[in-house]
C-alpha cells in the first residue's frame, strides 16, 4: 500500500534529570531534505539519526523538533565552588596588596555577592542532557516516534490511495461516455456539412461528399487517445499497485494522461464530447495535486 509524505510522531525519553521529547513532521518534497532543529544532540548522534530517518522516511522535508524539561534537580543552577574560592583569595590578595587587609571581612555578603557574578561560577548545567548512558533511552524514543511517523503515513496513504484510485475509475467511465457520442457526433458532422453546402447552394455528388466526409472524420478521429488514454490509466493502476515508493513514476504517468485528454478535447468539435473532456481534466488535477503527495 502506498504511503503519504504528510506525517507526525513523537516519543518520550524520561531521563534522570529531566524528560525528553522527540517530535517528527513531515511535508512532501521532491528529495529528502531532514533539519534537525536542537542544539543538544551530539554531532556524532546526530549523523547516526540522519541515516536512520533517511532509511525510514525516504522522501519528504522532515522537521525534527528535540525538547528538553529539566526537573526539579536538573534545573537547578550548580555553584562552582573552586573557582569561587579561588576568586576569593585572589580579592584577599589584591585588598592585602592595596592596603585593605580586611576587604573579604569588611562585608561579606556584598563579597559573596560579587563573587557569584564573577564568570563561570554558576553554572546551568545544561551540558551533557545527552550521555552515552542515557544514550539509550533517548534512541528508543527516536524510534518510537519514526514509528508513529511511519504509522502515520500509511494511514494517510490509504486515503490518498481510495482517492486517486476513484478518480481514475472515474475518469474511464467519462471516456465510455465519449465513445457513446460518436455516433451523434458523425452524424452532426454530416449534417452541418450538408447545410453549409447548401447555403452556398453547392450541389454534392453522393460519392464525393462521402469521400470528403471519410476525410473529415479520419483528422477527427480520437481511437488511437481512447487506447493509449486506456493503456494509461492501466499503467497507473499497476505502478500504484505494484511497486513501494511510486510518487515520481505516478507524477510521468498523469502527464501522459494529460495529454491524450486534451489531444481528444481537441479533436471533438462537439460540445457533449467537450463537456466531458473538461469533466476528465478536472478529476486530472486532483489526481496530480494527490499524487505530490504520495511517497
Amino acid at each position: 500500500m502506498i504511503k503519504s509524505m504528510t506525517g507526525y510522531g513523537k516519543g518520550v525519553a524520561e531521563l534522570e534529570a529531566g524528560k525528553l521529547t522527540v517530535e517528527i513532521r513531515t511535508l512532501n518534497s521532491k528529495s529528502a531534505d531532514i533539519s534537525i532543529k536542537s542544539s543538544i544532540l551530539p554531532k556524532d548522534k546526530e549523523m547516526q539519526m540522519r541515516g536512520k530517518i533517511a532509511a525510514a522516511l525516504v522522501r519528504g522535508t522532515v522537521d525534527v523538533f528535540i525538547n528538553w524539561e529539566p526537573n526539579a534537580a536538573g534545573s537547578a543552577k550548580k555553584i562552582n565552588a573552586e573557582l569561587a574560592l579561588d576568586y576569593y583569595r585572589q580579592l584577599a590578595e589584591l585588598g592585602s596588596k592595596i592596603g585593605a587587609a580586611n576587604l573579604q571581612l569588611s562585608n561579606p555578603n556584598d563579597l559573596l555577592s560579587n563573587i557569584l557574578r564573577m564568570p563561570d561560577v554558576i553554572d546551568a548545567g545544561r551540558q551533557d542532557i545527552i550521555t552515552d548512558a542515557n544514550w539509550p533511552l533517548v534512541e528508543k524514543a527516536f524510534d518510537d516516534c519514526l514509528e508513529g511517523v511511519v504509522r502515520y503515513r500509511s494511514d494517510e496513504g490509504a486515503i490518498l490511495y481510495k482517492d486517486v484510485t476513484s478518480r481514475v475509475a472515474k475518469i474511464l467511465s467519462l471516456y465510455d461516455e465519449v465513445e457513446k457520442c460518436e455516433p451523434e457526433r458523425i452524424t452532426a458532422v454530416r449534417e452541418k456539412i450538408l447545410k453549409a453546402a447548401d447555403d452556398l447552394q453547392v450541389k454534392l455528388e453522393p460519392e464525393r461528399f462521402e469521400q470528403e466526409m471519410i476525410f473529415y472524420l479520419e483528422k477527427l478521429d480520437i481511437n488511437e487517445e481512447k487506447v493509449r488514454l486506456r493503456q494509461h490509466c492501466k499503467y497507473f493502476m499497476d505502478t500504484i499497485d505494484g511497486e513501494e515508493y511510486p510518487g515520481k513514476k505516478l507524477g510521468f504517468i498523469i502527464q501522459e494522461m494529460g495529454r491524450e485528454i486534451n489531444t481528444t478535447g481537441s479533436k471533438a468539435n462537439f460540445a457533449a464530447i467537450q463537456k466531458l473532456v473538461v469533466q476528465m481534466k478536472d478529476e486530472l488535477e486532483k489526481i496530480r495535486e494527490q499524487s505530490m503527495n504520495i511517497l
